[in-house]
């Protein structure tokens, strides 16, 4: 009587893991540390600035060995350089998400001011970001240049409400939306200092009311 063969033992039977799937999952594991680290670098950078935190301090806040910092950034201005990358990305995600949003022109301004808005009040990593172009002069390393995008974004929507009629014909959708752009950033920074972000939406619906009024009304 024939005998069947056996099937041939697994890679896990003889005792060795598929190589494939340990890789993956240290990829997982380097992926979610680097993201701790960054986390905990926003938060010691917006709370305390750059010049004062040092990569141990970062470490701590991570939960992980110096070396573990290092084995991701090879400094602190590394860390500053990711971080601030992290900031615009995010205020490109709030681009993004108010252009799906297919709103008019005007109220795709507005929305876009105020969710900005929010997410300095909320978002860590947003707040790290702008302390760090504050003190951008004290990182020896190349920083984004700020705000070209979101200035860009905001002209694109201005000048289809100037085509549009819906501004008047002496508006300038450029010069305006630096206008807007520098009074959003400045309020934000005055918010923080004097009330902790407590008060940016209010401070951003009086800078819509006053530079682009027909924009506020949306909003009100």
């Amino acid at each position: 009587m024939a005998v069947e063969p056996s099937a041939p033992r697994s890679l896990h039977d003889r005792g060795t893991a598929p190589r494939h799937r340990d890789t993956g999952l240290k990829q997982q594991r380097a992926v979610r540390t680097r993201g701790q680290v960054l986390d905990a670098a926003a938060e010691a950078f917006a709370t305390r600035g750059f010049p004062t935190v040092t990569v141990q301090d970062v470490a701590e806040l991570a939960g992980v060995t110096k070396g573990a910092v290092y084995f991701h950034f090879a400094n602190k201005e590394a860390l500053a350089q990711a971080v601030a990358e992290e900031f615009y990305h995010l205020l490109g995600v709030i681009g993004q998400e108010v252009k799906e949003a297919d709103l008019a022109p005007l109220e795709a301004v507005a929305e876009l001011l105020m969710r900005t808005a929010v997410a300095f009040r909320d978002e860590t990593m947003v707040q790290a970001g702008a302390r760090l172009q504050i003190e951008r002069s004290l990182i020896g390393a190349e920083l984004p240049m700020p705000y070209l995008g979101y200035t860009q974004a905001v002209t694109g929507w201005l000048g289809q409400a100037h085509a549009a009629g819906q501004l008047p014909a002496s508006v300038d959708p450029e010069a305006t939306a630096r206008v807007l752009v520098s009074a959003f950033f400045g309020a934000q920074h005055m918010s923080w200092v004097l009330n902790d972000r407590a008060d940016i939406a209010e401070r951003v619906a009086e800078i819509l009311t006053a530079v682009v009024p027909a924009a506020s009304a949306g909003k009100a």
